[in-house]
């Protein structure tokens, strides 16, 4: 019988499962955590909240397992375990003490190492306020390059150890990202669904900062959609007064060395009243810039607290030094606190608050200081991270579709935790940015290699269960130069292709092959057209005697709904080919849906046309690359490094004004290959049947022997009238528009015409007029701006020869034993041109597709005779406008279930409305009985969460919206929404 799973019946599930201490949202009413720990304050007077905490990266300058330990002092004296050992041990000598902690995969590896009576200490610091989590990730994420999936993974990760360990007293109440460098509204907008009450950060414009200060708006309300009902995305904001130090003078860590507090008289340089003073003036002058009788100061900063005695000694003298002066008429009020009782004190005093409704994208701390090159520094680990998150929902989906077995199975043991965690890490401020040093680099790769390791166990595991079949699996990585030693030597393979999305998605494969003629059939038996093309040259280069193809069988294949289809591939006698012969420089290719045009004398494109909407434009496409500053002889010392992008001129150098040219032309693709200097090339492909060109490009090894740095560019010229203005993606969701020159919240004095008009792009950028609309979507996180009208470009590569100076200490100069003269990356472009009224309806689904793409497996021979060649874990597909964003096994009994509305309620007359999906009848081999709804992060039951309510400017405060689904099952999803269900489930 189906059961709607509430209190109590989804208390008993989740206890009895051991999935949480104790029902979520009900406090335990022996703790005095949260809200009810703080200090009072005093209503007359200036409170000084003084949060101690350490910024604890989770890699940087130092692996994460180096960082934990100690290890590596040499690079940088920073050892977590010591910090948490410190800082326990004097909260526990002092009530009145407070600390707060934010990086869940280090506490996760602290924790388990402690005794059973520690950690009962530890929760009773908990369950009294005086140890308290904030933000609660497994990470600190970045903003400008992350996907918002993976973002909503890490987040879910951390919160889950919390609640799991702490319960209620777990669950942090602030967002706290104190150093990642730009925020991103997608960001604000999931914390704001997670529940959270507030959000700090320290990083913001350098001109941005000055102006809110002047006017007294370092604290705001963050409208963070404009789909989501106000205040589903709403988010108090506060900006931090010192990023996350202390103010200067006040810093009492082992790594600083500002004079202790002094305090016997009897003794020598005694400093008492000078360390009052000082303080009492840095309080009231920090108080002239904020909007309350109650401000906030960082007490730490990276990894600080390893002696933690040091900090609590002064802190404690502080505290108590500054506070006797109240009897002599000052107003000064210290106490210790946190974010969230900082945050409850700036709730009470019940003002309104300016509104923001773009993002803080992007960030200077100077005039020539833009931090806007990490939104392309090491491409090919951002690329790698983004496989790695489609590897892993397809690894998590399999996990739940083949049932216990997948994780112990014929293959042995296999688990989807190892990625989950590696993924979770690379979230990092310092990881998928690119920030890091080069064997950190290495270290988050190797992760992520590992996890995909464990989880290939348990996805043969899984398809074996499906399938029937138990014939070994390969799984080729490297497919993208060309390489699959069973394809490459095998007479007769079969090839599984699996689909994590939910809607049956049409897909081209390349397969490296030594043949000349295949045959393919389907799941059916029917031949499946395939055609084989030369290995081209650039792809032999990158192989490095890596791999002995010398051809790609190229053909296109069809998977359904969360599920697979199987080809079986058999060499054919070999026989002379003419796809094998390539043709000189063509004047058009085509398909039934789009027509590409090109000069026959420099090989460039010159048009595109949508011969569907009969709508041409004029699309000129070339490679460029900006001399990177090396800081000689500028008004500012910087240089372009890993950070910062700062070019020495606004104009780029064009690679070549023509490229060499050979095309080839058959009835499933016609690509045209350029090759515009030794390091870089392209291949421009057109597939039969699809509605988006592809450019596929391969940049490196980048030329340095000139002793110039070099940040390379794609640039795309339209006849596209634009008025200055495109768009980008934030964190591969909501769109935002974008201006040449401009900010939306201030007047501003632009320095730097290149770098300054940078923005991130995470999964796709745009450019139209009231007739056309050339989206572009890419398949890892760049950077990329609109510097003339019509014109979109992407940063595709960096390499530079020095160092930024902004902590990394390393040139980005990216080399490996393959490539030991430098990187070379490769990458795809997918061009879309729609009219704008519609082209969402394109560039969503085609989004989703580059980031969960179908996951390849190949079996040498047949697969045996009774195998199962076609599945679907769904009974038929979502909605167009409905996304699967996650399926993930939760415990023995429950899985969880995210499903997301992929449309913004302004850019789609069809797509752009409200959905309704029954989850009763969504799987075809899970019977559903029972399910409950939770928030974003899965962490509190979604009917219990409660939200500070804030009041913006100039503005009636927004009456939420209540919205009544048809039934327990039957859910319905409205523009831009997400929800998070745990089911109960069983195997039909």
């Amino acid at each position: 019988m189906a059961v709607h799973l509430r209190l109590p019946t989804a208390v008993l599930l989740l206890v009895c499962s051991g999935v949480l201490s104790f029902p979520v949202g009900q406090e335990k009413r022996d703790t005095t955590c949260g809200y009810q720990s703080c200090h009072a304050t005093k209503s007359t007077m200036l409170n000084v909240h003084l949060v101690p905490h350490t910024h604890d990266d989770v890699g940087w300058l130092k692996t994460v397992d180096q960082y934990f330990y100690g290890d590596r002092n040499d690079i940088q004296h920073a050892g977590v375990q010591y910090i948490l050992d410190s800082v326990v041990d004097q909260l526990l000598k002092n009530p009145d003490r407070r600390f707060i902690y934010v990086e869940t995969g280090f506490f996760y590896r602290w924790w388990k190492q402690q005794s059973s009576s520690m950690q009962q200490m530890v929760k009773q610091l908990v369950n009294e306020g005086r140890l308290e989590f904030v933000n609660g990730g497994w990470c600190m994420s970045d903003e400008a390059t992350t996907h918002y999936s993976a973002v909503i993974d890490q987040m879910t990760i951390g919160l889950r150890f919390l609640n799991e360990t702490f319960g209620i007293c777990g669950r942090p109440r602030v967002a706290w990202h104190i150093d990642p460098f730009g925020h991103a509204r997608e960001h604000a907008s999931i914390f704001a669904q997670m529940g959270y009450d507030g959000f700090f950060f320290g990083r913001l414009d350098y001109q941005d900062r000055n102006r809110r200060m002047k006017v007294k708006e370092q604290e705001l309300l963050w409208r963070a959609s404009d789909s989501l009902t106000p205040p589903m995305a709403d988010l108090f904001t506060g900006i931090l007064p010192n990023g996350y130090n202390p103010p200067e003078g006040f810093c009492w860590d082992q790594l600083c060395s500002d004079a202790p507090i002094r305090d016997d008289p009897d003794l020598e340089d005694y400093n008492v009243d000078d360390v009052v003073w000082r303080f009492l003036h840095a309080a009231k002058s920090q108080a002239l810039v904020y909007k309350t009788n109650h401000i906030i100061m960082t007490m730490g900063s990276d990894f600080q607290y390893e002696n933690a005695n040091l900090w609590y000694k002064n802190l404690d003298k502080l505290i108590r030094y500054v506070n006797a002066q109240q009897t002599n008429g000052s107003n000064v009020n210290v106490l210790y606190s946190t974010p969230s009782c900082y945050l409850q004190e700036l709730h009470r005093v019940n003002l309104t608050w300016s509104l923001k409704t773009d993002d803080f994208f992007p960030y200077a701390d100077n005039a020539h200081n833009f931090w806007t090159g990490y939104f392309t520094s090491r491409p090919a680990l951002k690329r790698y991270e983004r496989i790695s998150n489609s590897n892993l929902q397809s690894c998590n989906q399999l996990e739940v579709l083949g049932g216990p077995v997948s994780r112990k199975g014929i293959f042995g043991l296999g688990d989807s935790e190892t990625l989950r965690k590696a993924m979770a890490v690379a979230q990092h401020h310092d990881a998928v940015s690119g920030t890091e040093k080069q064997h950190v680099a290495n270290d988050y790769a190797k992760r992520l290699a590992k996890g995909w390791q464990h989880c290939q166990v348990l996805v043969s595991n899984s398809l074996a269960s499906l399938t029937g079949s138990s014939a070994e699996r390969i799984y080729c990585d490297n497919l993208n130069v060309s390489m699959c030693p069973l394809t490459e030597s095998s007479k007769k393979f079969s090839v599984s292709v699996y689909n994590p999305l939910g809607r049956t998605v049409t897909w081209p494969v390349r397969l490296p092959v030594n043949g000349t003629a295949y045959s393919i059939t389907d799941t059916q038996g029917k031949y499946v057209d395939c055609q084989v093309l030369p290995v081209s040259r650039a792809t032999q280069e990158v192989r490095r005697n890596r791999g002995f193809a010398s051809n790609e069988l190229v053909f296109q294949v069809q998977a359904p709904p969360l599920g697979y289809s199987t080809y079986s591939v058999s060499l054919l006698k070999d026989q002379p080919s003419s796809s094998l012969l390539p043709h000189g420089a063509p004047t058009v290719i085509q398909n039934k849906f789009l027509q590409v045009t090109f000069d026959p004398d420099t090989g460039l494109m010159t048009g595109l046309t949508n011969l569907e909407t009969k709508q041409t434009i004029k699309l000129t496409q070339n490679f460029y690359w900006y001399n990177a500053s090396d800081g000689n002889n500028y008004e500012s010392q910087q240089t372009s490094g890993a950070y910062i992008f700062r070019p020495n001129s606004s104009t780029p150098l064009m690679v070549n004004s023509k490229a060499k040219v050979e095309s080839f032309q058959n009835s499933v693709v016609q690509e045209v290959r350029q090759w515009f200097a030794p390091w870089v090339s392209q291949v421009v492909r057109l597939y039969s049947d699809s509605k988006a060109v592809e450019l596929e490009w391969t940049v490196g090894p980048v030329p340095v022997n000139d002793k110039q740095g070099k940040e390379v560019i794609t640039r795309l010229d339209t006849s596209i009238k634009t008025s200055e203005f495109f768009y980008t993606d934030s964190n591969g969701r909501e769109v935002l528009q974008r201006k040449k020159d401009f900010r939306p919240t201030w007047q501003l004095k632009q320095t730097e015409p290149i770098a300054g008009n940078y923005y991130p792009i995470n999964s796709r950028a745009f450019v139209k007029d009231d007739m056309d609309q050339l989206t572009v979507v890419t398949d890892r996180s760049q950077g990329g701006g609109s510097i003339y009208n019509g014109s979109l470009e992407i940063m595709l590569h960096r390499r530079l020869l020095y160092d930024d100076y902004r902590g990394v200490g390393e040139a980005l100069d990216e080399k490996s034993e393959i490539f030991p003269h430098g990187l070379v990356v490769r990458g795809r472009l997918l061009l879309s041109l729609e009219r704008p009224a519609s082209a969402a309806d394109a560039h969503r689904p085609l989004a989703q597709e580059v980031v969960s793409q179908p996951l390849l497996s190949f079996t040498d021979g047949d697969l045996n005779q009774n195998a199962r060649l076609e599945f679907s874990g769904l009974q038929a597909s979502l909605p167009p406008a409905v996304h699967l964003l996650t399926l993930s096994q939760w415990d023995k009994e429950s899985v969880l279930l995210r499903l997301e509305h992929q449309f913004q309620s302004w850019e789609s007359k069809v797509n752009s409305q409200p959905v309704t999906v029954n989850l009763q009848k969504m799987f075809s081999t899970l019977d559903v009985l029972g399910v409950s709804e939770l928030n974003l992060s899965a962490n509190q039951w979604k009917d219990e969460m409660r939200r500070f309510d804030w009041t913006p400017e100039k503005e009636e405060k927004p009456l939420p919206k209540t919205f009544e689904d048809l039934s327990v099952w039957e859910i319905t999803l409205r523009p831009m929404e997400i929800r998070t269900f745990l089911l109960r489930v069983t195997f039909k």
